[in-house]
């Protein structure tokens, strides 16, 4: 099964790190994705730019409205996501919270629906 991992965390938390300790986080980081990638758990992962560059879209009485970021009030935003292959649940939170940044802000995992349902978006 296909489950989704959203990667939160504090910019200025990372912007107020020093360096050498970026470095070894990124390094850290880079390391664990090669080890999913060999095992066959991972899919696909990227880091995403800072809220700030991001723009909320909405459609509303036919008008197109836009947001400029950041968008919430909250200092963790989402940095990244990682699209994992997992036995089952408790697979997908074992390799999450194995994520290097998981020390330092919050992953979600969410499981991937197969297809889109018909009969509810978000049955049982």
């Amino acid at each position: 099964m296909k489950y989704l991992c959203l990667a939160y965390e504090e910019e200025d938390l990372f912007k107020a790190m020093p360096h050498e300790q970026w470095l070894a986080l990124r390094q850290e980081t880079l390391d664990y994705v090669e080890s999913l990638k060999a095992s066959g758990n991972l899919i696909a992962t990227h880091a995403l730019q800072s809220a700030r560059n991001g723009v909320l879209v909405r459609v509303r009485n036919q008008s197109l409205l836009t947001s400029d970021g950041p968008f919430a009030e909250t200092k963790e935003q989402l940095g990244g996501i990682f699209l994992i292959e997992a036995h089952d649940f408790n697979e997908a939170l074992r390799i999450a919270s194995q994520w290097p940044s998981a020390r330092l802000g919050t992953i979600e995992v969410r499981p991937v629906e197969n297809t889109l349902r018909e009969d509810n978006r978000y049955g049982d």
